[in-house]
């Protein structure tokens, strides 16, 4: 790697160090991005088994997550996501009926009133008291810092929500969002999730997954963008450092060698930024163990036959908390069916080993799906993030880092960077967007004129 002029060199090659660099290189810099895996993607991320496409996890966005959507249409990838017309959440209970949590035509938040008004997994005290509570939750503000303060699960409480209430609605959306349960979530970024997502524009709340691979839908499609704008992608590129040198540019050490940059992004885990970063980089540098982790896992079931006709669905009373058919993705055709099972929050299992969870899950899916009794697994997988995402509980929020730090020409993204929003994908893009923007800006970079998004446009901090 020689050095180049208006060079901006991005550390992480995850869905906030893609971002960064996709901003980037639009912006006229010479982008170089270093990640020290095999692969690109981050926590999104794919692997073949006996000719059968796994993902690591389920990943699912939003209609409002409008930053990932921008980027997937960049990279090329808008086509391999599926978003629904219309918020369709079947919610099934073993034994019983089956519910839904979705939207009518009408404006926010009436929207909802409708289903909540006939959900049969509460009773109808119950769904009165779950529209009392959305509408003193509406009123809130996520950007007040003094939310971060409050659990969600206290609030609940003070709002007449009781444990059945909680289980049967409000966990439905918290825990798969903030992947913590209601009871430990920060009332902060609860309600970032009910306000933007489902109580303030009636589509917002629409649900999108991809109907490919993660590897093909991020790391694949992002490289082949960058690469064609230019910019340089290396893989197996371990980063262990980032200073400032004499002569007022950045040194980046790479595998023992040392590359000077005029910016860089660190786009890395909230546990390993730290270590890159000179001391006293970020107010509470020592500090940022504190947010702690948050595990999730997946358990991957292949039936010989269909089992159910649903693309997704959630369940109450049950262990199972969402189910996604993912035959498409996996790439079967041959009458088989692979459904995706993703535990968030998932602490309680970590010990467990993988017979066992593929034991109970495949035992609890057959007490929702009757068809799962007459049907064969034909393959069975579980796939692990024990650090998935920081833990979202009150206090979290002073912990997390903007974009800028101590070291002038050096920028922080992640999903775990102040973006307002939880451990998402939509804000891993934020961050690593404006990273890659104010890293640009600061190498000095003049934006293309011409084949570049947001060419002509003013770059603002």
């Amino acid at each position: 790697m020689s050095d180049i002029p208006n060079r901006v060199l991005v550390v992480g090659g995850g869905l906030a160090g893609l971002s960064a660099a996709v901003e980037a290189v639009d912006r006229g810099a010479r982008v170089t991005l270093l990640e020290r895996r095999p692969r690109l993607g981050g926590a999104t991320w794919s692997f073949r088994r006996r000719g059968i496409w796994f993902d690591n996890g389920q990943h699912v966005f939003l209609r409002c997550c409008t930053a990932y959507r921008a980027f997937l249409k960049r990279i090329g990838a808008a086509d391999s996501v599926f978003l629904q017309p219309r918020l369709d959440l079947p919610v099934l209970r073993p034994g019983g009926p089956s519910g839904a949590i979705r939207r009518t035509a009408g404006p926010a938040p009436l929207h909802l009133a409708p289903a909540l008004l006939t959900y049969p997994h509460l009773n109808l005290r119950r769904r009165l008291g779950v529209l009392r509570a959305g509408r003193a939750l509406r009123r809130l503000d996520p950007d007040d810092p003094a939310l971060d303060d409050v659990s969600f699960g206290d609030w609940l409480s003070d709002h007449g929500q009781d444990p059945a209430a909680v289980e049967a609605f409000w966990d439905l959306v918290v825990l798969p969002t903030v992947n913590v349960p209601a009871a430990q979530a920060s009332l902060k970024l609860a309600a970032k999730v009910f306000v933007t997502g489902l109580l303030t524009d009636a589509p917002s709340a629409d649900i999108g997954w991809s109907r490919a691979p993660l590897a093909a839908l991020h790391g694949d499609a992002a490289r082949r963008a960058l690469e064609s704008a230019g910019a340089v992608v290396r893989t197996r590129a371990g980063v262990t450092g980032v200073r400032a040198n004499s002569s007022g540019g950045l040194t980046v050490q790479v595998d023992g060698a040392v590359v000077t940059a005029d910016s860089v992004v660190v786009a890395v885990p909230h546990d390993a930024v730290g270590s890159l970063l000179p001391p006293g980089s970020l107010p509470y540098q020592d500090r940022l163990g504190d947010l702690g982790v948050s595990p999730i896992i997946n358990v991957h079931l292949v039936y010989d036959r269909p089992v159910t006709d649903l693309p997704m669905f959630a369940a109450v009373e049950s262990d199972v908390e969402y189910v996604f058919d993912r035959t498409e993705a996996a790439g079967l055709d041959d009458g088989r069916q692979c459904l995706a099972l993703s535990l968030s929050a998932a602490d309680g299992y970590l010990g467990w080993s993988a017979a066992d969870l593929i034991a109970r899950f495949n035992g609890e899916l057959a007490r929702l799906l009757p068809a799962v009794s007459r049907a064969t697994l034909t393959e069975s997988i579980v796939t692990r993030e024990p650090n998935a995402t920081f833990n979202g509980a009150p206090g979290t929020h002073r912990l997390r880092a903007g974009a800028e730090c101590a070291t002038a020409g050096v920028y922080l993204a992640g999903a775990w960077c102040d973006t307002g929003w939880p451990a998402t994908m939509e804000g891993a893009v934020r961050s690593g967007t404006r990273a890659g923007r104010l890293a640009a800006r600061f190498a000095g970079a003049v934006p293309h004129r011409t084949g570049a998004r947001r060419s002509a446009a003013p770059v603002q901090g």
